[in-house]
């Protein structure tokens, strides 16, 4: 059993990613997303869905898996996640709860964003470990 997995639960290849990580991978979502002019972003972005990642992920070495086998997502997974998660979060935020949503990760046992729960995804860190 890999060391990341508690017992009854798929073994992951490295640690979910903390909260403050998936900000900080928001924040440079949007930097990235302008200096890119949103369309080099929205390439770039369909380019690393078949690796499961996103371009903030890629750079912060981060990676996007299936719960329940820990295999990195597909481009469909990936498409369920980014576009009709984002969609549905965006607009809860929007009518219901305001940016609450946003936080989630630093209140949900997984660290997971409403997108990540519809498309049954969590995302590792995939730094190596400390030495």
């Amino acid at each position: 059993m890999a060391p990341y997995a508690q017992p009854g639960q798929v073994a992951f290849p490295a640690p979910l990613a903390t909260p403050g990580r998936r900000f900080l991978g928001y924040l440079l979502y949007i930097v990235l997303f302008i200096v890119t002019l949103g369309i080099g972003y929205i390439i770039w972005d369909l380019i690393l869905w078949q690796k499961g990642q996103t371009p903030a992920y890629k750079i912060m070495n981060m990676q996007v898996v299936k719960k329940d086998t820990g295999q990195p997502a597909t481009g469909g997974t990936m498409f369920l996640r980014g576009f009709v998660g984002g969609l549905v979060q965006s607009l809860l935020n929007y009518v219901i709860v305001g940016e609450v949503l946003w936080f989630m990760p630093f209140w949900d046992k997984d660290n997971q964003m409403l997108w990540d729960k519809i498309s049954g995804t969590v995302v590792l860190d995939m730094r190596p470990p400390a030495s």
